[in-house]
């Protein structure tokens, strides 16, 4: 019985596998089910804006929360399409930075602090280093007495991760901002999906904070609003997928596919699903995160996204046409 359990532990089935994964439009979607029902105390909006589809989830009670598996707040999915050009990356920044917009609080006379977490070396992880190289910090500019017309204060940590500084991220971030006191913490971070079709092109926005490592299995201390004294945004997008995630997806295809034909082969239950995930990665203990084989250029043109969304988002006279002027 013991050993039944240690193994279920190890492949959780696909509804457990969402809850883990951090993108809460797929915690919603798993809960809402092939039947599509509304889950209580969850409230969704779908809007098109610029060719990019915003996807706005509010979680508005405790009990909610718990069945998402996410805090009480608001989520803001941006699927944007595919890279193809600087203009289709000034695209998607005007719009993820308008959303970002919208959840940070007023900045005038006040820091915003951006916080790139992830290991630098590790390029899945990189995201949130990247996007700090590229982001423009201010602050010092104002006590130093130069041009600061259509500017607000800006300053941008790099924490690094625990293995290399002996730090947690919320450690660093927690002492920082009850030193400066900025308007608030802005959190970048690479994340994990339970979908291919979200690797790269699906951003998530929340006012909730953010678990370091949680999508992999590796959680840090939270980072809130609880523990930075301020409120805290996060910013992110998925560049690795959980291989469990992807053989489940791949034994429903297969049975849809042989039911499509007219044979009625038995249907796949929870329970074998598992169990083929279980017998696939057993070598890895259950665990395997898969990355595109292009994540280089998929980490650099996702990192100019959010750099110039967090500019145009922060900077009053940043914009599309004019972004790479508040990017180094």
């Amino acid at each position: 019985m013991e050993e039944r359990e240690r193994r279920r532990s190890l492949f959780p089935g696909m509804q457990a596998i969402a809850a883990r994964l951090d993108m809460a439009a797929e915690a919603a979607e798993v809960l809402r089910g092939e039947a599509n029902v509304e889950i209580a105390g969850v409230r969704e909006t779908v809007r098109e804006k610029k060719g990019v589809r915003v996807h706005v989830i509010q979680v508005l009670n405790q009990k909610a929360a718990a069945r998402m598996g996410k805090p009480q707040g608001t989520y803001v999915t941006c699927q944007i399409p595919m890279i193809q050009d600087e203009k289709s990356i000034a695209a998607a920044a005007a719009v993820i930075g308008e959303e970002l917009a919208a959840l940070l609080p007023p900045l005038a006379g006040k820091t915003l602090l951006v916080a790139g977490l992830g290991n630098r070396e590790a390029i899945p992880d990189a995201l949130g280093p990247r996007v700090a190289e590229l982001s423009f910090a201010t602050r010092h500019l104002f006590e130093g007495g130069e041009d600061v017309a259509g500017l607000n204060r800006v300053c941008v940590l790099c924490p690094g991760v625990t293995g290399m500084t002996g730090l947690d991220a919320a450690e660093s971030i927690s002492a920082l901002a009850r030193q400066i006191q900025p308007a608030a913490v802005l959190l970048v971070d690479a994340l994990a999906a339970a979908s291919v079709s979200r690797v790269g092109v699906s951003v998530q926005l929340a006012d909730t904070g953010l678990c370091p490592g949680g999508g992999v299995g590796n959680e840090r201390p939270v980072i809130n609003q609880e523990s930075c004294g301020c409120p805290v945004i996060s910013i992110g997008i998925p560049t690795v997928v959980d291989t469990a995630a992807i053989i489940d997806g791949t034994l429903q295809a297969l049975g849809g596919f042989w039911k499509g034909r007219g044979l009625c082969l038995p249907a796949l239950s929870d329970e074998a699903c598992r169990y083929a995930e279980e017998e696939l990665l057993r070598v890895f203990g259950g665990r395997l995160m898969v990355t595109p084989k292009d994540i280089d250029q998929m980490i650099a043109d996702d990192a100019e996204i959010l750099a110039a969304a967090i500019a145009i988002a922060v900077h009053p006279a940043a914009g599309m046409d004019n972004y790479h002027d508040f990017i180094r």
